[in-house]
């Protein structure tokens, strides 16, 4: 089954009905879903897929000949086709009902590395520019070394211009994502986008028949789970990545807390030069680690980061520390006595990253306002007792939205409300700006709780004069608007 991609389906079929050819580009990180996408989304109309493997550019073009002359059922021999230039030729002469779609998949290893993939590239564009067919031509190049693949596109590139569409595929929302894993309970849906992430091939691999507990424990915790070997191969298989030790104690340090660079750097005994800078933006472009900042935050103020990717912080928070455990005990016990316990204090932020996606989904069917910049505050009051405020939003028009994000099993009382409408007020005695606009009686508030409200929040929030919206669960994962 075909999850979401409707946007990234549409354009693709508009490009291939353009009645005239035309050049994609889609990237992503690896198991994100590019080779499915493409693969179904042309039932209808005749296609080429190729995926380049990672050996020899004479290897991959030998083969893809070969796959040709399959296809097409011509007497092709590779050695008639001894350079890129002629293979281009080849594929874009096909003989083929219109609209015909070639898609190069992994193209970065048609060529000996970055510098090899821009010379075939090269040799695309010379062709592409002369020898054009002049009917419909849908040829799509893909790729999951990212940084190499987008590079073809930047400025300078042998293919700058020439792209009529290029997409980088992003894993999919906490909505999505509950498609592959439809569990009865919309807790264990949470859950399961919490602990796996949006990355399809990690939910693939989810049984929704079975309980929750069961698929984590075999798919993480068991040492020769699954999920568990593509999570810690990932890293490995990312193209251009030297010393990939470096790179993994980077995300142990980051998942333990140490956010800033300097501390990242003492952690990992890493120098904090422009080489750590360098890995660290490396790991952002791969969409392993994030920047995070406080609302009104200085443009001089000090980076934060933090691990990106569900399956990855689940990685790190459970399966790295219990490595010695799980040698000397059955994976389920781990479950029940390490990771059970803890797992509701994991999932405080990961529901706060469901809260934010399910605004944006919600709320142009609710009338809500548009959010411009969403965030969190964390900081410290006069008294130098800390204030953290889960929801510190700029909205389209100027204003803050606010509000606090609950992974409760009860209703939450009134309490919950008044702590919150206390944190801005101390965060205004600190001198936070957003933090007096919030305190404004026409400053929007939201507060999710996974378990609801008890009547008295409702009343409270009524009380203080501010408008608010009051999400649990089944707000979250309902298919209509709330009323």
């Amino acid at each position: 089954m075909l999850v979401d991609r409707h946007s990234q389906r549409q354009a693709l079929h508009r490009l291939a009905d353009a009645g005239r050819p035309k050049l994609a580009l889609l990237t992503g990180r690896r198991r994100v879903g590019k080779t499915f996408l493409l693969a179904h989304t042309w039932q209808d109309r005749p296609f080429v897929l190729f995926t380049a493997s990672r050996t020899t550019p004479e290897i991959n073009r030998r083969q893809l000949v070969a796959d040709l002359a399959r296809w097409s059922g011509e007497p092709l021999r590779p050695e008639d086709y001894p350079t890129w230039r002629t293979v281009f030729s080849l594929l874009l002469d096909l003989r083929a009902p219109a609209p015909l779609v070639v898609i190069l998949d992994e193209f970065q290893y048609l060529g000996d590395g970055a510098s090899g993939a821009l010379e075939v590239a090269s040799e695309l564009n010379a062709v592409w520019e002369r020898a054009r067919p002049s009917r419909s031509f849908l040829l799509v190049l893909a790729g999951s070394a990212v940084g190499t693949m987008e590079a073809l596109a930047a400025g300078g590139g042998p293919l700058y211009g020439r792209f009529d569409w290029q997409h980088r595929l992003q894993p999919f929302g906490y909505w999505h994502a509950a498609e592959m894993t439809p569990f009865p309970a919309l807790r264990e849906r949470a859950l399961a986008y919490g602990i796996f992430g949006g990355t399809p091939r990690y939910l693939a691999a989810v049984d929704p028949s079975q309980p929750l507990a069961d698929n984590a424990t075999r798919l993480l915790l068991n040492p020769s789970g699954e999920v568990r070997l593509l999570v810690e191969t990932a890293l490995a298989q990312e193209e251009g990545l030297r010393d990939v030790s470096k790179y993994r104690a980077i995300l142990q340090a980051v998942a333990d807390g140490q956010t800033e660079r300097n501390e990242i750097a003492q952690r990992t005994g890493l120098s904090n030069d422009k080489g750590l800078r360098d890995k660290l933006d490396r790991l952002i472009a791969l969409g392993y680690l994030e920047a995070r900042a406080n609302a009104d935050a200085r443009p001089n103020a000090p980076v934060r980061y933090g691990v990106a990717d569900a399956a990855f912080r689940f990685h790190q928070r459970f399966v790295e520390p219990a490595r010695s455990l799980l040698e000397r005990n059955p994976p389920d016990r781990v479950w029940a006595e390490f990771v059970a316990p803890r797992l509701d204090t994991f999932m405080g932020l990961e529901f706060e990253r469901i809260a934010a996606q399910a605004y944006d989904r919600r709320a142009a069917a609710l009338g809500l306002p548009m959010v411009s910049t969403p965030g969190r505050w964390e900081g410290t009051g006069r008294d130098r007792r800390s204030i953290e405020v889960d929801i510190v939003s700029t909205l389209a028009d100027g204003a803050v939205l606010t509000g606090a994000v609950k992974w409760n099993r009860r209703p939450v009382p009134a309490s919950v409300h008044h702590d919150h409408l206390d944190a801005l007020q101390r965060a205004a005695d600190a001198g936070q700006r957003w933090a007096h606009r919030a305190l404004d009686p026409a400053a929007p508030l939201l507060y999710v709780a996974a378990g609801g409200f008890e009547p008295a929040f409702r009343d409270a929030v009524d009380a203080s004069g501010h408008a608010a919206t009051l999400w649990a669960l089944e707000d979250l994962y309902a298919d209509e608007p709330a009323t």
